[in-house]
């Protein structure tokens, strides 16, 4: 496919905006990659839209910060006022995770621009989730500008989340890769959980569903602070799954979830036999790492780099969940579920709430 020029709902703002919301007093869940084709901050365009289009009262910040300064799951921030524009930014992921009624009382919509990544487990579609229910509950409208997935609108994998394993990883029926973009799912949520919740989404002009990322000719800002590339987007559906072991998922490296490994593995070992498989579209190669934080930080790791040869026909659930058995397979004493707590669920494994379901149905323990 050749590069098209895909242009946001946020480049386009004063013509899209609803007539109806006109002069409204507005809230915007934002973070860093809430940026325009220009690489210019939604604040920023926002801002200048005060007075004309709306009247900006508030920002909101999903995990790992309205700045993505927080690295890990549960590392909380606190809300603060904005130095420049004197309004207060609220935390949603610290003290709480949904909007309070105190926080949206002074609102009559809550815009909404977050970059997702495509997996279930990223937690800003959940922030947006609880965000509908807030507003539908407190009567705020919600507009969601509407952006790329980045591995594509097609190709979904890996199991829907069972209902009785929801968590703040997994709150509704997804599968683990959805292949929706963030505005298709606030239209999923409305219709299927808060009814009444008055959303609007704004479209976006010239993208196609085959898309992925690199495509559309829009910039790449890190939505989060390990997700450096689209190349770990394309992997995270089911690397992420490495979170809920004591193997390294390759944070406090350069190539998080793509880099992979613990220091009681043999890295030519393990390669050999995960090559073996032959698994659609990757690659593993030996790999020795030495993380700067997180897992084994400090310590030589031995393991592999994931190298996506053709990511069309790459299945990354079905490759994380094969890297998990392996690694149980050659190292039964060292090899270890990680336990609670995780994404504030405290008894259910993690590895669970990441599968979205008891552990049997994916390692047949």
């Amino acid at each position: 496919m050749s590069h098209v020029r895909v242009e946001l709902p946020l480049d386009h703002l004063g013509e899209l905006w609803p007539q109806k919301f006109r002069g409204a007093r507005v809230g915007a869940l934002l973070h860093p990659a809430s940026v325009s084709s220009t690489i210019e901050h939604a604040s920023r365009i926002l801002k200048r839209h005060h007075t004309d289009l709306f009247r900006l009262a508030a920002f909101f910040g999903p995990q790992h910060g309205f700045l993505g300064q927080t690295q890990d799951d549960m590392v909380e921030w606190k809300s603060y006022e904005h130095p420049r524009l004197r309004i207060p930014v609220y935390s949603l992921y610290g003290e709480h995770r949904e909007p309070t009624a105190e926080m949206l009382k002074d609102l009559d919509v809550l815009l909404i621009d977050l970059q997702d990544v495509g997996g279930r487990y990223y937690t800003f579609i959940w922030t947006m989730y609880l965000c509908l229910r807030a507003c539908e509950q407190t009567g705020v409208a919600v507009v969601v500008l509407d952006r790329p997935n980045p591995i594509n609108g097609v190709t979904t994998e890996g199991p829907v989340l069972n209902a009785n394993y929801k968590s703040f990883v997994g709150l509704h029926p997804l599968r683990a890769r959805h292949g929706k973009t963030i505005g298709e799912l606030a239209q999923q949520f409305r219709d299927e959980a808060f009814p009444e919740c008055r959303l609007s989404v704004l479209p976006m002009k010239g993208w196609q569903r085959s898309m992925w990322f690199d495509q559309t000719s829009l910039p790449w800002v890190m939505p989060s602070p390990n997700m450096p590339t689209l190349d770990t987007a394309t992997v995270y559906p089911g690397m992420c799954l490495l979170e809920g072991t004591n193997i390294s998922e390759g944070r406090g490296t350069t190539r998080p979830f793509e880099i992979f490994g613990a220091p009681f593995i043999d890295p030519e070992k393990l390669c050999n036999e995960l090559n073996k498989l032959k698994l659609p579209g990757m690659f593993f190669r030996e790999n020795y790492f030495q993380p700067t934080f997180h897992k084994f930080a400090g310590k030589l790791c031995g393991g592999a780099q994931l190298h996506v040869i053709d990511r069309e026909t790459f299945q990354p659930f079905l490759t994380g969940v094969q890297i998990i058995r392996h690694i149980r397979e050659m190292c039964p004493e060292q090899f270890q579920w990680r336990q609670p707590p995780y994404e504030y669920e405290w008894k259910r494994l993690p590895i669970e709430i990441l599968i979205g379901g008891p552990i049997e149905s994916v390692f047949g323990d």
